[in-house]
């Protein structure tokens, strides 16, 4: 049967109705835990009670039993982030679970031993973006508070060689030094920078700058960075300088179908395990993709008994289903920003639609549309349903 042919392949065993528990136990105990955490990060196949779900809000927490592996993809950031000087770099749209990865890879690294940083760039105020001074003053004066160091930036800051200069005489002489061990540096929605081309064009390359320092000066060897953007980079940047061609990419790809029907299974969802089941939830893929939050929410409504999933289904692109929310923030980005209605609509109607990239940039950001190499198409059939309704898209 289909179902438990997704299954025995997802657990590495032959499943069947008789030993489908017993092999789900067994899979949870024998998982292989990465060195330094106390608990396996992955699905939890124990069925948690339908009040007990946790509805799908922001990164997944540390511990949850509804973090979805994408091996090897974890694997690899833990052997890289315990090499010196090393760049993980971490590209996905929004909602589909790349600050929760990078949480997975910091606290993999606090467990370790390393000293850990973690800057949200959407959390700095607007004037910190104005000017390349007034940036990387905030960057090292966040650095020294959560190493809990006294920032002592006016004794590194020089005008004279410039805020570059002594952004980095900063890190290397009283950062660095001031750490035993290694320091991992997280860089959360770097693609905020993005929006200020100047800005971004003097700090990215300071971190390629970082990066290759590691191969020649043993205190830079301590620096390991996680650079976490929602988008490709649309702003131009000499090769050799950029960021974003070094270290190790990940691109999180979306759920698979066992992927799935795991999640499900752990949601209670017993019916999931037949080969009808599967059929059932290849609908729910078939209209939403294996997108993470969407995929989550569905299953967490399905837990709690409060929709069918025909119910689901057919109510998806409606003001009554269990997307409306999310389908309301999509279309309210879209009427501030008509430029990009106009050019999802393209995307909707032609077959090899041609984009600005900065356009391509937002609409990819907001997860509206998917890259295929030179092709750009739009990421779900729930997309262009809502839309063709809301919006008067004609197809």
């Amino acid at each position: 049967m289909l179902g438990f042919k997704l299954l025995s392949e997802l657990l590495g065993e032959k499943v069947g109705k008789k030993n489908l528990q017993a092999a789900l136990r067994r899979y949870q105990q024998e998982k292989p835990k990465p060195d330094g955490l106390s608990q396996p990060v992955g699905v939890n196949f124990a069925t948690i009670a339908p009040d007990k779900l946790e509805f799908p809000s922001g990164s997944v927490p540390l511990h949850s039993p509804f973090y979805v592996e994408r091996a090897p993809i974890e694997a690899q950031c833990w052997a890289e982030v315990s090499k010196p000087g090393s760049l993980i770099r971490i590209r996905a749209p929004q909602r589909t679970g790349k600050t929760s990865l990078m949480q997975r890879i910091v606290a993999y690294a606090k467990q370790t031993g390393f000293n850990t940083v973690t800057l949200n760039l959407q959390q700095a105020d607007r004037r910190v973006f104005e000017s390349l001074d007034r940036f990387l003053r905030w960057f090292c004066a966040n650095i020294s508070q959560q190493l809990q160091l006294l920032p002592q930036l006016d004794e590194y800051w020089d005008e004279d060689i410039g805020s570059k200069m002594s952004c980095t005489l900063y890190m290397q002489r009283y950062i660095l030094k001031s750490v035993d061990m290694a320091l991992v540096l997280a860089l959360d929605e770097v693609n905020r920078l993005f929006e200020y081309p100047d800005l971004a064009s003097d700090f990215l390359p300071l971190l390629r700058t970082w990066y290759e320092d590691a191969s020649e000066y043993e205190v830079w060897q301590k620096l390991r960075l996680i650079v976490v953007h929602a988008t490709e980079v649309y702003i131009p940047l000499n090769l050799n300088q950029s960021p974003f061609n070094v270290g190790l990419p990940i691109k999180l790809p979306e759920f698979t179908l066992a992927q799935v029907q795991a999640l499900a299974l752990s949601h209670g969802l017993e019916w999931a395990a037949s080969e009808a089941g599967v059929q059932k939830l290849q609908a729910l893929v078939d209209l939403i993709g294996g997108h993470p939050y969407l995929v989550r929410l569905a299953l967490y409504h399905l837990g709690r008994q409060e929709v069918t999933l025909d119910q689901l289904l057919q109510e998806a692109a409606t003001t009554s289903g269990i997307y409306a929310d999310h389908l309301r923030q999509q279309l309210s980005h879209l009427q501030d920003h008509p430029e990009l209605a106009i050019a999802l609509r393209q995307v909707f109607t032609e077959t090899t639609a041609h984009l600005e990239p900065i356009t391509t940039y937002k609409l990819e950001s907001l997860g509206l549309i998917t890259l295929h190499g030179e092709q750009i198409k739009p990421s779900c059939k729930l997309y262009r349903k809502y839309f063709q309704e809301v919006l008067g898209f004609e197809f």
